[in-house]
């Protein structure tokens, strides 16, 4: 029986259906950060999710407790991912939360069976498992304490500093396996922080993060992502956020040019066609072949974070073979 949930409910909508999961629960919480999103309980039968080979990932299981997320970033690539339960990529992926209520459960179950090998799990790969709504669930208190008991290798990658909260977690696995995170941090602009990820917690909050958790002894480095051209790749915007990344201890910088898979496409577009008018033409140049700029204006950003930080940037080729429609599912 779970119980975790049962006093935080301020308001039942309905009893309903998502695409793979059995009867839902939906509600809603009488808060300020809430008050146009719905939230749609289920109970999943499996989350530790293989990435496919061809996604070229670092690691080959991720744990997504949440689907949808309400931190609201124009260029978020999971978008897509949502049309699957029958939502939008646009408005539907930010007020349309999917809770898998039973993750740390399942998970627990899932890291004792015989067959699983101990490798290493990622969290945070898809959606946010630190956005608002698990201030309320409190999901990640479980899913950390199943991680620990398994002494399995995991890491996180968040926008949100409400990982502190789960420090003394991180630190009891630290004392058992190895353990990392990074925090996302596209850029400190105040004006294209706002823009580009509205309802994300304050750059500067995160930076206090990586250096909370590197002197914990948690191994944190910094996510410059995505650089957007004309957006947060300027030297005036990024010599200050290294600067920083390095004050806070950051183990690592790694930094990834924005891709455009998918509905994310078009939904970025009309934000730069709103907000950006004078990036219009640049970005239909850019991307008018795909997802992914072109390779010279990759290796362009990448050579921005080279020469002005003492650290690695991520910079991954385009996938060679498009992963068919149920292995991406899998993933999500």
């Amino acid at each position: 029986m779970f119980v975790r949930w049962s006093g935080l409910v301020d308001g039942t909508e309905s009893q309903g259906r998502l695409p793979g999961y059995s009867e839902t629960v939906v509600r809603h919480f009488d808060a300020p950060e809430a008050l146009d999103m719905r939230f749609h309980e289920v109970h999943a039968r499996s989350v530790l999710n293989r990435v496919p080979a061809a996604s070229r990932m670092p690691f080959r299981w991720t744990v997504n407790p949440y689907r949808g997320c309400g931190h609201a970033c124009v260029y978020c690539f999971a978008r897509p991912t949502h049309t699957y339960l029958g939502f939008d990529a646009g408005r539907d992926f930010e007020r349309e939360i999917v809770v898998k209520v039973n993750a740390p459960e399942v998970l627990r179950a899932e890291l004792a069976r015989r067959s699983w090998q101990g490798e290493h799990v990622a969290l945070g790969t898809n959606t946010d498992p630190y956005q608002w709504v698990e201030g309320r669930y409190r999901l990640m208190e479980g899913i950390w304490a199943a991680l620990r008991d398994a002494a399995n290798p995991c890491s996180v990658l968040t926008k949100s500093p409400l990982v502190l909260r789960d420090l003394p977690l991180l630190v009891e696995i630290a004392a058992r396996t190895q353990i990392s995170a990074s925090l996302s941090i596209p850029t400190l602009d105040e004006r294209a922080w706002r823009a580009t990820e509205p309802h994300t917690p304050h750059p500067r909050a995160r930076l206090e993060a990586v250096a909370e958790l590197n002197r914990a002894g948690i191994p944190t480095g910094v996510l410059i992502a995505p650089l957007m051209p004309g957006i947060n790749d300027a030297p005036h915007q990024l010599e200050p956020l290294l600067a920083a990344a390095k004050d806070a201890g950051a183990t690592s910088i790694g930094g990834l040019a924005l891709h455009l898979r998918g509905a994310v496409k078009e939904i970025f577009m009309s934000w730069v066609r709103e907000q950006r008018p004078d990036l219009v033409e640049r970005y239909e140049r850019l991307y008018r072949r795909g997802a992914y700029a072109p390779k010279e204006e990759r290796q362009r950003l990448a050579a921005l974070v080279r020469k002005r930080g003492s650290w690695r940037m991520a910079e991954p080729e385009p996938p060679a073979v498009k992963p068919a429609r149920a292995r991406q599912e899998r993933l999500f």
